[in-house]
């Protein structure tokens, strides 16, 4: 795929991205507010995914691993 058609790809993505979001009959100055609070309420989901979900995911983990065998033995036994 040359760079032309590459280049032509993009802009019907954005095409549709625009059709989509019925940005297309917005104004100017509205789209690019859109386009603001669009891209930073998806950069803030993709932080928040890229933190929490790992953390969650390992302690999901831990509660099956005990949960299914794979007993560890608790702190007052290894105290005695």
């Amino acid at each position: 795929m040359d760079i032309k058609h590459a280049k032509e790809y993009i802009y019907w993505l954005y095409y549709q991205y625009l059709l989509i979001t019925c940005c297309y009959v917005l104004e100017p100055w509205e789209q690019s507010m859109f386009h603001t609070i669009f891209i930073t309420v998806f950069a803030m989901v993709v932080y928040t995914a890229y933190v929490f979900i790992p953390i969650h995911i390992h302690l999901a983990f831990e509660f099956f691993s005990q949960l299914f065998g794979d007993q560890c033995e608790s702190t007052v036994a290894i105290m005695n």
